[in-house]
């Protein structure tokens, strides 16, 4: 039996790719502030602390840990909260092999599509550059050089450009589902923005595709091979839930003026190819929208 140990494996992705592994057989372990359970152990990447017991037998490391980002305004502190914490976790990963000599054979890290800014119609490929240098093109990149910095030790390492997340308990669905619930939903500016996504269940699979492909290496875009307008996935939201609603737009201005910086997180447009992970031979389970939101309605 292999053994993984998660870091920030207690929220949308982790909690379920947890139970993911376990159906397949892998004794999971956590990282976590508060352990509570003999499979979770203590760390604090904010103070470089971590109960060093955790690497012990490890045959991956999955590096799933980093504030919400869109869990609140981007004042100056929350922005580099948002930073540190991503920085700081793999930093504290690396130095703990470093120190302990213990090196996992395979070192799995999330990243976001955020990486390429606001790229509008133009379909992005991982060797494509970034198109301005906004705050999440500044974070993204921080963020994959604290995994390049593991990959220097000659552990293999894959790193996962992560699209919008489609799951019912959390992230942009849920935050979608709220309104429609009372039968409005709303689409942003003029609803043409590209909304990279993926079934959260896909990626699960997609994570523990890389723990069992060792000939995967580098960066890889965790998006679906349909992408969605906003506009047309508020529909297809409504339409999955059976919820008759008005579908209004909310205009960029007022989200600037509500969200400020943050409202890039809504606005722009991310067209992302996920040619170079299908070449490997992932097959998707969920590959268009309606039928992954058909699953997540389903109950």
């Amino acid at each position: 039996m292999k053994t993984i140990l998660i870091a920030g494996g207690t929220g949308l992705i982790g909690g379920r790719l947890q139970t993911m592994l376990k159906e397949k057989g892998y004794a999971v372990r956590l990282l976590t502030r508060t352990p509570v359970a003999d499979d979770q152990y203590g760390w604090d990447p904010g103070l470089s602390r971590i109960d060093e017991r955790a690497l012990l037998g490890v045959d991956a490391v999955i590096n799933l840990a980093g504030a919400g980002i869109a869990d609140g305004r981007w004042t100056p502190a929350r922005k580099k909260l948002l930073i540190d914490s991503r920085v700081q976790s793999a930093k504290l990963l690396r130095d703990a092999f470093q120190r302990t000599k213990i090196l996992p054979a395979t070192y799995l890290s999330a990243s976001a599509i955020g990486y390429y800014g606001n790229s509008g119609e133009r379909r992005m490929f991982e060797t494509d550059p970034p198109v301005d240098q906004s705050f999440m093109v500044k974070c993204c990149a921080e963020w994959e050089e604290g995994a390049a910095e593991v990959a220097a030790l000659g552990i293999r390492t894959v790193l996962f450009r992560i699209g919008v997340v489609l799951a019912k308990e959390g992230g942009a669905l849920a935050e979608f589902v709220k309104p429609l619930r009372l039968g409005m939903g709303a689409y942003f500016a003029d609803g043409k923005a590209w909304y990279s996504w993926i079934h959260r269940d896909d990626l699960c699979r997609m994570f523990i595709w890389a723990l069992e492909n060792t000939q995967l290496e580098g960066v890889y875009n965790a998006v679906a091979p349909e992408p969605a307008r906003n506009k047309d996935l508020v529909k297809a939201t409504a339409k999955a839930m059976n919820q008759p609603a008005l579908i209004v737009p909310a205009p960029a201005f007022a989200l600037r003026v509500a969200l400020g910086e943050m409202s890039a997180v809504v606005l722009n447009s991310n067209l992302i190819a996920d040619d170079k992970i299908r070449a490997t031979g992932f097959l998707f389970h969920f590959p268009d929208l309606q039928s992954a939101l058909e699953d997540i309605f389903k109950d």
